[in-house]
């Protein structure tokens, strides 16, 4: 007889995800830039946050393009 789950759909993919962690092997990173990096490849932002997000920055105004010789030298002084 199959077991049946008291969990709803949402707590088994949390569960599935868990078994799956346990599964790989720990990452290293050598700098916290690569973590966020990986993270950002690795993560699904769910739909209702990145409607509200991109409401949000809608009535940001666009950032102005750097001068043409901080482009060419990459000057990131301040």
């Amino acid at each position: 007889m199959k077991q049946q789950s008291k969990l709803n759909p949402e707590q088994q993919q949390q569960q599935a995800a868990e078994q799956q962690a346990r599964r790989q092997p720990a990452l290293e990173f050598a700098t916290a830039e690569e973590l966020l990096r990986y993270d950002l490849q690795h993560t699904a932002v769910p739909d209702g946050i990145a409607q509200r997000l991109q409401k949000s920055a809608g009535d940001l105004p666009p950032r102005p393009k750097p001068a043409w010789w901080k482009r060419l030298w990459g000057g990131n002084r301040s």
